[in-house]
């Protein structure tokens, strides 16, 4: 298995620049596994393809304004994001400038002192602030959008899903961004249970991988939690016959993370690095909604490793025939 075979052509036109409203009018592509027919729909029309007794699980994380503009001590401007909190103070980030070593002083306008106490690998750096940044925020955050939109968002709540909760994401958890709170109300009305997860998301998670070999790539930690009443809704599912259906691969592989080896699934809190790559068996998943992945991403890959490369790089090339909109603000995937 090599990283080239996850790639594939994408003319920038199909990345969509803003999103669609109402957010459930996006398109649904809808692929049955097991006999790799595909179906045209639109978002919210999801519904008819659930059974009573279903449950979806959904990542309430909540993307913080983790995008910071600083000053290095000699006036020199650089771009800080916020990646992972790991104390009260201490962050690690993505920051953008140079000779920014360990010991350098990092000046917010208008916010808190910081400093550079570690180099990590390539761009990444842990800072440490005199006091905590979150209360700052307002004043000196802004949304991280992906680097592939260009178009200015004029309203930042479309990058957060209507059920976010738990702040913590440098990026949303996409494939829910389709949900409104009315279909969330329909679809349980009809007998879908509604579970959630939270994965606090990282860049890494969307980033393209540079290695020939999928496993010599290291895929980075995020924090995740699966709480006790979400397990006992996963495990009444199961015995009762319905459908797991993760919201996402940031549920996928929370979920996934949650069961380990065992047959049950019970609460879990902590740090996940699983990578699911083609091969790998899913002890809890049953279907997925998820949107259209970068080329060698290990999101195509997950998502390959659930239904299948050759038919995954199909549905791409028939979406893209048909016109669907591609990456975060883009179209969805609902894979049964």
């Amino acid at each position: 298995m090599r990283t080239s075979d996850f790639d594939y052509n994408l003319p920038p036109e199909f990345i969509a620049q803003t999103p669609v409203e109402p957010r459930d009018s996006s398109r649904l592509l809808v692929m049955h596994r097991d006999t790799g027919i595909l179906e045209h729909s639109i978002f919210h029309k999801v519904g008819n393809y659930l059974h009573p007794g279903d449950l979806l699980v959904l990542n309430q994380t909540r993307v913080i304004p983790a995008r910071i503009f600083a000053r290095k001590s000699t006036g020199g401007r650089i771009e800080v994001l916020l990646l992972r909190r790991e104390d009260l103070l201490t962050w690690e980030c993505l920051v953008g400038g140079k000779g920014l070593s360990a010991g350098k002083a990092v000046v917010i306008e208008n916010g808190p002192s910081a400093e550079i106490t570690e180099v990590l690998e390539g761009s990444r750096r842990r800072i440490r602030f005199a006091e905590p940044i979150e209360p700052y925020f307002p004043k000196v955050g802004n949304v991280p959008l992906p680097p592939y939109i260009h178009e200015k968002l004029s309203n930042p709540d479309r990058y957060q899903t209507v059920y976010a909760h738990d702040p913590g994401s440098a990026a949303a958890p996409t494939a829910g961004l389709h949900f409104t709170t009315r279909l969330l109300d329909e679809l349980q009305s009809q007998g879908v249970g509604i579970a959630y997860v939270t994965l606090h998301v990282g860049l890494d998670t969307f980033a393209p991988i540079t290695e020939e070999r999928p496993e010599e790539h290291q895929i980075h930690t995020e924090w995740c939690q699966l709480p006790q009443e979400t397990a006992d809704a996963i495990n009444q599912t199961r015995r009762a016959g319905g459908r797991v259906i993760a919201i996402g691969t940031t549920s996928v592989r929370t979920l996934e993370s949650a069961v380990g080896g065992r047959d049950k699934i019970s609460s879990y809190t902590g740090n996940t690095n699983l990578y699911i790559t083609p091969g790998y068996t899913f002890k809890v998943v049953d279907g997925m909604v998820t949107n259209f992945h970068l080329p060698k991403s290990t999101l195509i890959m997950l998502v390959s490793a659930f239904a299948g490369r050759e038919r995954v790089l199909r549905a791409y090339e028939v979406a893209k025939v048909e016109h669907y909109r591609f990456y975060s603000f883009g179209d969805a995937m609902l894979i049964l």
